[in-house]
């Protein structure tokens, strides 16, 4: 009471707001992600009207418990936030673990998850270093499937709809191309980087692996299953059609007897210094003339690509709009199809391998 008595035998202070203290509610995340305080506005306290007033103000000592009581109550908080920071790392460390195992058995042929369009080890032995180009692939394929199931479902929705007008569904026919254009364009890149990584399919789900030519999907055989759900057709259209499966099938069959041809060459070259008896310059001559040869497989799969691009162009020319909608609409379902038939095989039961 001493110090209380010595501040009333003083002259009272200039009359003036005392700011009060900051609200003890928790921090907050607004809408722009900044923590706030949940109380951000500073009130102004009453002005002291007389020197009685300063025993409103609390003691220093008051004050220190007042932090001491805050500090405690914080500490629960700080624990519990290290804690679940602690949670988190650990999940992500599993979840990294559980996405490398199934990246290796992908690579010796175990079962491939449909979410999971690629690997890291293509192209090489295991464990070896992933080539860029071939990382930027798998990720863009992955978004590439993501956006041809969505515009699939827009495609769904707008046929079924009568609503949907003439420029709606060209609109529709034109992204839908557009999007196989973009897919072909980053598989060359990808084929530039890595060719094996293409060829091998294994940034597709198996089922579509399974159907997988020349690192992607035979045109006469998709003309074959498309040509079903464009009915009725004309007979114009009928005669075109059976045109372009025509050309199609010789455009493929020339492709792969191209293969075939570098298959060939491959081999004789590897086998014309097969003698492990020779010196080692023979050999590494022979390897590296073969290397110069597996170049032409990035042609082999430029050209594959550009059949596929240039038969969907044909199809769309000789199709009407809501024709071409059908057709786009049924390629991507059997796409579709394909990859929930590859989740479903893996999640499949196993049976014990000891009877």
């Amino acid at each position: 009471m001493g110090m209380y008595e010595r501040h009333q035998q003083q002259p009272p202070p200039p009359q003036q707001p005392v700011v009060g203290m900051w609200s003890t509610d928790p921090f907050k995340v607004d809408s722009s992600g900044q923590a706030t305080s949940g109380s951000t506005i500073m009130e102004e306290d009453t002005k002291f009207d007389h020197p009685g007033s300063l025993d409103k103000v609390p003691h220093m000592d008051e004050l220190e418990e007042a932090g001491d009581d805050d500090q405690d109550e914080s500490k629960p908080r700080d624990k519990a936030y290290i804690q679940q920071l602690e949670t988190s790392r650990i999940k992500l460390a599993q979840l990294e673990q559980e996405l490398q195992r199934a990246r290796q058995q992908g690579v010796y042929g175990g079962p491939n998850p449909g979410s999971l369009h690629g690997d890291p080890s293509l192209g090489g032995f295991a464990g070896a270093p992933m080539d860029p180009g071939v990382a930027a692939f798998e990720l863009q394929y992955g978004h590439w499937v993501d956006e041809q199931e969505r515009h699939t479902t827009e495609l769904r929705g707008a046929l079924q709809a009568q609503a949907t007008s003439e420029l709606e569904l060209r609109m529709l026919v034109e992204t839908g191309l557009a999007n196989y254009d973009h897919l072909f364009r980053i598989k060359s890149a990808a084929a530039c980087a890595d060719v094996f990584c293409v060829m091998s399919g294994l940034w597709r789900s198996p089922a579509e692996r399974f159907f997988l030519w020349i690192g992607g999907f035979r045109p006469s055989e998709v003309l074959n299953i498309l040509s079903p759900q464009l009915e009725p057709l004309s007979d114009t259209q009928v005669m075109a059609v059976y045109s372009l499966r025509q050309s199609s099938a010789q455009a493929e069959d020339a492709l792969s007897q191209g293969m075939e041809k570098l298959q060939q060459t491959l081999s004789e070259s590897l086998l014309a210094t097969a003698d492990p008896f020779a010196v080692p310059d023979a050999y590494n001559m022979g390897t590296s003339s073969a290397v110069v040869k597996l170049k032409g497989l990035v042609g082999f799969v430029q050209q594959a690509d550009h059949l596929r691009q240039e038969k969907l162009q044909n199809m769309h020319k000789i199709l009407t709009t809501r024709q071409a909608a059908r057709g786009l609409l049924a390629l991507g379902d059997y796409f579709q199809r394909l990859r929930a038939l590859s989740s479903l095989w893996a999640a499949r039961p196993r049976e014990s391998a000891i009877s």
